[in-house]
């Protein structure tokens, strides 16, 4: 799908000068290109015909989330009919988790994420893995800190299509390795349900949920529901179940990076045994442990950020996967106030 701009007004002034340079610049590969102007000057709706004009996708890089929520609304409406993203910090509170020593006290990490933004993330990762070209991403500095890697978050992504053959079993398992968990009362977003032979699937990305009825080893059918009230709101011939969290990995990615964390799990509880801090070691041990078998038996931990060196399977010092990743190689990075943001 293409880039459709929707507005009451065509560029004045300086604004057809400015969209036809920059439009130009970009086209011949130019990298760096600064668009000045006061505040009121029409830069976001020169940024929106610029897109217009190259139809490639697009990264706003904001520095804080008012702006980006203010960016993310006007992009909306110039856009009605395309993929317009908003990727922000999802925590409302964080609180690091801290040990002291010489007290022997731990301080667990305690954080709260807003569920609505954790949506909008997910929504972000699906719309940029779904191969639409059509897509702008509305972002602070979230956008360059540490996420799962594209490539599992694509293999780990579920494809159903009505008349297909598929078990319920291996079904149930893929959602499960997706990272979403099952249940019969609470029913939220991540999160999936079945009643003899039918699934609900409430997606991590969107405010609907999607039914899936078997019959014997086929698909019945797909339906898009209503998550309160089951009502059905759309029949479809077929639907991406993507992830329920942007740090998913592969089984067999994830029970390699536990034998490399447990190398060098015991070769750190080693050191700190040898320079005289049995307290730290325990600690480690336990924490590291415990982690462990989460992963081993659900697949995920809190703080599983932690281990995504060893999930993604990089060395030492080499950066982790990030938002950017996600994009094709020609999409555009437009950086609003940057005076501000760059030095973020």
């Amino acid at each position: 799908m293409k880039f459709h701009l929707v507005s009451d007004y065509k560029p004045s002034g300086d604004q057809p000068e400015a969209i036809a340079q920059l439009t130009e610049a970009l086209r011949r590969g130019m990298g760096d290109i600064c668009l000045l102007g006061v505040t009121g000057s029409g830069k976001t709706f020169t940024m929106a015909n610029v897109i217009h004009e190259l139809q490639r996708p697009a990264l706003i890089l904001s520095h804080n989330k008012t702006l980006a929520a203010q960016l993310y609304g006007e992009f909306k409406a110039f856009f009605p009919e395309n993929a317009i993203e908003y990727f922000v910090s999802y925590y409302d509170y964080y609180q690091p988790e801290a040990y002291l020593p010489i007290t022997d006290t731990y301080i667990e990490k305690d954080l709260s994420i807003n569920d609505q933004i954790e949506k909008l993330r997910l929504s972000a990762a699906s719309a940029l893995m779904s191969g639409r070209r059509d897509v702008v991403v509305i972002s602070s500095v979230s956008c360059i800190y540490g996420i799962g890697n594209p490539d599992d978050w694509h293999q780990q992504t579920i494809t159903v299509r009505k008349g297909e053959t598929r078990t319920l079993t291996s079904f149930l398992y893929k959602l499960v390795d997706a990272l979403y968990s099952r249940t019969e009362l609470d029913f939220q977003r991540g999160t999936f349900r079945v009643r003899g032979d039918t699934v609900d699937v409430f997606l991590g990305g969107a405010d609907e949920a999607v039914r899936i009825e078997f019959f014997g080893n086929e698909v019945d059918a797909v339906l898009l529901v209503d998550p309160v009230t089951g009502a059905i709101l759309e029949e479809l011939e077929s639907v991406e179940v993507y992830p329920a969290n942007n740090f998913v990995t592969t089984r067999e990615r994830s029970n390699a990076a536990i034998v490399n964390i447990q190398k060098d799990l015991k070769a750190q509880v080693e050191y700190f045994e040898s320079i005289g801090k049995p307290l730290e070691a325990k600690r480690l041990q336990q924490r590291v442990e415990y982690d462990m078998e989460m992963m081993r038996e659900m697949g995920y931990c809190p703080g599983i950020e932690n281990y995504s060196r060893y999930l993604d399977g990089r060395k030492p010092g080499q950066r982790p996967f990030c938002l950017i990743d996600y994009f094709p190689k020609d999409f555009i990075t437009f950086i609003d106030e940057s005076h501000v943001t760059l030095p973020q």
